[in-house]
């Protein structure tokens, strides 16, 4: 029987970027879905700031278009009550005085102020809120990424905003980390007895984890061409994906127990620079071509910048240098207007040392074990097992699969249902400490540093493809193929 989901204090959420789409796209809606299942008190606010000249009720009708296709007309209109706007610059003082005197005085009532702005916003509203005193007692905030564009950048962002609010405070977060399939990465491995004595470079040949999508960069293109994938999704989402992965068994389930093991992959992480960068990186521009059985654009064009070396395609094989992980590749790579939206971690084991088996039963291939965190979440174990039927002893390779949805008869909760929670909980366990974000720019910075240094452009690929040849070449000069199944 399943246990009901537990409430949690009263609390108020502030979302500076309120009107933006992460807010009205992902936040509110995360909110709504855990207000219906009665885990916020109806006495808790959630207030939406932006400079936009809204009122309660204008701010109220957007929220309500997002909101009524998901549920019943009588809890939306019941969670609605719950929210509230306010018109604030983060850089101007017309309005703060307002909203000091709304958030109150109370230093016991739990204040997490969502910070879903540009980062060169971060120092201005936490210098406000520090201000007017609110980020005293139960109060804390949550910083979205990019946290900087490198070391330099990330570690002044840290320094500003640590001044308003102590590390205990921070929430640093990375909402792949809230996805049910991560989180089953625990159960998974320290929940059995199966896995964990072959999770290691005797048993496993090597690792893949991709994050694929079939959009462009579209209304991003601007932020997108000063970032790059590298800096959008491998330093921090697919990362973040290796530590759950790789990191040793923690002695408890504690916040840093867990981060202190992740820490160490990060710094375990075998350099990448100017020396072995063309031999261990691919990176890739998409052009002109298919998505979803339409026409689209290159990045060139969608950019209308025909001398952009922003790369939308990366592929890395980075290793771990520590005893459990010598020797094991770890395939990482992550592009826009790839073939298919999904992201998902394959561990693929060695070989069977010696086939016992008649060449025309088949062949032998190797174990997999692949966890898919979207678009739906599951995960198939691969065997090796007889095809039922007589006419002699015949191979197929067919997975153990397990779908949440179909397992559990319910809808999995979106990432960030788990993660706001979380941080009205005060619990930091599956966000990213200071010295996480610093270690991940450590590894990434040379690498950022060597395509600088090399002046080559991004290979083209063509949209609809799984990024440049070289990509694959990547993997294949060792023997191995990237995983597309689609089934």
């Amino acid at each position: 029987m399943t246990a009901s989901p537990q409430p949690v204090e009263t609390f108020d959420l502030v979302i500076f970027g309120g009107t933006g789409d992460l807010a009205l796209r992902k936040l509110l809606p995360a909110l709504y879905h855990r207000y219906t299942d009665g885990q916020i008190p109806d006495d808790s606010r959630i207030i939406g700031i932006a400079r936009e000249g809204l009122d309660d009720e204008g701010y109220r009708d957007n929220l309500r278009k997002v909101l009524v296709k998901d549920g019943n007309a009588g809890k939306v209109e019941d969670f609605l009550k719950l929210v509230s706007y306010r018109s604030l610059d983060a850089r101007k003082d017309d309005g703060w005085d307002d909203f000091a005197e709304l958030m109150g005085k109370d230093p016991n009532r739990i204040r997490v102020f969502y910070l879903s702005t540009s980062p060169d916003l971060f120092v201005d509203i936490c210098n406000r809120l520090g201000k007017y005193g609110l980020n005293k007692g139960q109060s804390r905030v949550v910083l979205e990424k990019p946290i900087g564009h490198d070391l330099k950048s990330a570690n002044q962002i840290n320094d500003d905003v640590g001044r308003f609010f102590d590390e205990s405070q921070t929430f640093r977060i990375d909402h792949y980390l809230g996805k049910e399939t991560v989180q089953n990465l625990l159960a998974l491995r320290f929940g059995n007895a199966l896995f964990e004595p072959l999770w290691n470079a005797e048993h496993i040949d090597h690792v893949q984890i991709t994050v694929a999508e079939t959009l462009g960069v579209g209304q991003r293109a601007g932020y997108y061409d000063h970032a790059g994938a590298l800096r959008d999704m491998v330093q921090n989402h697919i990362l973040q994906l290796l530590c759950m992965l790789a990191m040793e068994p923690p002695s408890s389930l504690s916040p840093d127990a867990v981060r202190d093991e992740k820490l160490k992959v990060l710094r375990s992480l075998k350099p990448i620079n100017e020396s072995n960068a063309a031999q261990l990186t691919v990176r890739g521009q998409y052009r002109a071509g298919s998505a979803e059985g339409q026409a689209v654009p290159g990045y060139l064009d969608e950019l209308k910048d025909h001398k952009s070396n922003t790369e939308t395609f990366v592929a890395v094989k980075a290793e771990i240098a520590n005893w459990r992980w010598a020797g094991v590749p770890f395939y990482l790579r992550t592009g826009k207007r790839l073939p298919d939206r999904v992201s998902e971690i394959t561990v693929v084991f060695k070989a069977v040392p010696h086939s016992i088996f008649d060449p025309s039963a088949g062949p032998l291939q190797q174990n997999r074990l692949v966890l898919r965190l979207q678009p739906d979440e599951d995960i198939k174990l691969w065997l090796t097992i007889k095809h039922p039927g007589p006419g002699g002893l015949r191979l197929r390779h067919v997975p153990l699969d397990m779908s949440f949805a179909e397992a559990f008869g319910v809808q999995q909760p979106d990432a960030y249902e788990r993660l706001l929670l979380d941080v009205v909980r005060g619990n930091p366990t599956l966000f990213m400490r200071r010295d996480e974000v610093e270690a991940a720019w450590r590894w990434a910075d040379p690498i950022l540093a060597a395509w600088a240094d090399s002046g080559e452009a991004p290979r083209p690929y063509t949209s609809g493809t799984w990024g440049p040849s070289a990509a694959v070449a990547l993997i294949e000069r060792d023997g191995r193929t990237w995983n597309e199944d689609s089934e």
